[in-house]
């Protein structure tokens, strides 16, 4: 992965950035638990705590649906009805108790407003990605939103990445990637691309600086506008 060092000096390079949506700009938790504890309904399942079915998130909604199907017992299920059933739920009530993250829409307007080009890279699908970022009101911010289904690919593989920066007509050495899991991180290696992880958000309910410990090269802040900060003049 490209060194990268906690000094303002070492964003001076950065042209693009390349955002996580999930844990890194929403908080889409609340939404995404309901929406998996009536899918655990529809089987007859009891729901999950929120705790055991936040750490199921992160690796797209049909990784999430075969983990949040199979929690107790390998129940047999059709992939495609399982995903109709909670697709169904999450439109229902995608955005409803969903949140920014503390400064999130400022730091993102002023990048934006200094040139910077903007992506998202996401393992959410298209359909409830798009959505929300309408109505946080973002759509003019990004050159390019990679979701989970743009791809035959997601994130960890470098693709998404690559595939983002192609879009924005940028390269991986004039590129950050900021997010808040190790899905992020390790999608940043293979890309050979700047990383910068934020350490609020889910990381399949493990401790992300504890996941970093071994990567001392990766910046881990707690504060969106502070790991932004070297890029914002």
């Amino acid at each position: 992965m490209a060194h990268i060092e906690h000094t303002p000096t070492a964003h001076s390079h950065t042209k693009a950035i390349l955002f996580d949506l999930d844990g890194t700009l929403l908080d889409t938790a609340p939404d995404l638990v309901t929406a998996v504890n009536a899918l655990r309904g529809e089987y007859h399942l009891p729901p999950l705590s929120f705790e055991t079915a936040l750490s199921m998130v992160g690796k797209g909604a049909h990784n999430l649906i075969q983990r949040a199907l199979t929690h107790e017992q390998a129940l047999r299920f059709d992939a495609d009805v399982a995903y109709a059933h909670f697709a169904a739920h999450y439109h229902r009530i995608n955005g409803d108790a969903t949140r920014e993250y503390k400064g999130v829409s400022e730091v993102l307007h002023a990048l934006h407003a200094q040139g910077y080009r903007l992506g998202i890279v996401t393992n959410k699908p298209t359909e409830f990605t798009l959505p929300l970022i309408q109505q946080f009101g973002w759509s003019n911010l990004f050159s390019s939103v990679v979701c989970g289904d743009t791809l035959s690919v997601r994130k960890p593989r470098p693709e998404p990445l690559f595939h983002a920066l192609a879009e924005m007509n940028s390269t991986v050495k004039s590129a950050l990637m900021v997010g808040d899991a190790m899905n992020d991180a390790l999608a940043a290696e293979a890309a050979e691309c700047a990383c910068v992880i934020l350490d609020y958000g889910y990381n399949e309910g493990q401790p992300v600086r504890e996941a970093l410990k071994q990567w001392p090269h990766v910046p881990v802040h707690s504060d969106f506008a502070s790991a932004l900060r070297p890029c914002l003049s």
